[in-house]
């Protein structure tokens, strides 16, 4: 139940400053603010100072911005895509996204988890860190500032161009 009030929560409380910071800057700061909070939740775990309560209240912070990010982020992908082309945008990314979690994410922290290490475990949480840093330093570098812009303006429909 935490988890799921961060998750929830991260959205609806950073939700405005996608628009009135920016989302390239945004998704930036929370991508690279998740990846810092789950390495030092790593770091902590592999020392053995996180009891369970500490451990899914750090959790719930981690979703909190999280959640947050990749909201933001499944959403503006489609920005950069003409309109004839926006739904199929979405439905790839988010597909990709889904196989990607739900097929290596379970079978490498199940191996991680079944080694008994929780220095393995942290490991495989730094990893994630480290996925969630390029992430952000990609959303940097490459995102497209499209607040307050119109979508048609940001990327114009492909049936808008003259021959």
């Amino acid at each position: 139940m935490p988890f799921a009030i961060g998750n929830a929560l991260g959205p609806l409380v950073l939700g405005r400053l996608f628009d009135s910071l920016g989302r390239r800057r945004m998704i930036a700061i929370t991508y690279g603010l998740t990846a810092v909070l789950l390495l030092i939740s790593a770091w902590l775990f592999a020392r053995g100072w996180l009891t369970a309560t500490t451990q899914t209240l750090a959790w719930s912070v981690i979703f909190f911005v999280a959640s947050a990010a990749a909201s933001s982020a499944y959403l503006t992908v489609s920005e950069i895509f003409p309109i004839e082309m926006r739904a199929f945008a979405i439905a790839v990314f988010y597909a990709f996204g889904t196989a990607v979690g739900g097929l290596a994410a379970p079978a490498l922290f199940g191996a991680l988890i079944a080694s008994g290490s929780a220095t393995h475990l942290a490991a495989g949480y730094a990893f994630g860190a480290a996925l969630l840093a390029a992430a952000a330093l990609v959303a940097w570098r490459y995102g497209v500032d499209a607040e307050r812009r119109s979508l048609e303006e940001i990327n114009p429909p492909v049936t808008s161009a003259r021959i």
